[in-house]
């Protein structure tokens, strides 16, 4: 009973210790994130800069059908720059992903990735639109 008290004492002094810096626990949370799936896991800031980009959210998936396994990175980035994305949107998600793979130390074990743009309307959080491009790992 004793030394549940201590760990109650403890987590609840630590916890109050960092509520008033949110920062540092989303920068632990993040870290202890990037050492369970590899370094360079959460999209760097290079690449929120090149698109102006509010949001950004990384998907990894494995799927099997008919014995063969296809394995997908899939990289949301949310709210970009309208003029930053351009008329040519594709030049944009080929320059995302080669940062995104050249930085995540596991991009070896996927065989796609897929860049989607989201763009939410401000005025109606329900109405979206994507832009989503696909390309092979093995090619960058």
């Amino acid at each position: 009973m004793r030394n549940r008290i201590f760990t109650l004492l403890f987590f609840l002094i630590t916890i109050s210790s960092c509520s008033c810096e949110p920062e540092k626990i989303a920068k632990f949370a993040f870290k202890g994130m990037e050492a369970m799936m590899g370094k360079g896991f959460m999209p760097s800031d290079e690449i929120r800069m090149l698109g102006d980009f509010r949001g950004m959210n990384v998907n990894l998936s494995k799927s099997t059908s008919n014995d063969s396994t296809t394995s997908t990175i899939y990289l949301k980035l949310e709210n970009g720059d309208p003029l930053l994305l351009g008329n040519q949107p594709e030049v944009l998600a080929r320059k995302c992903a080669e940062l995104y793979l050249r930085d995540f130390e596991k991009a070896e074990d996927y065989q796609q990735i897929t860049v989607q743009f989201i763009q939410t309307d401000p005025t109606n959080p329900e109405n979206v639109a994507m832009q989503e491009y696909m390309f092979d790992t093995k090619d960058f």
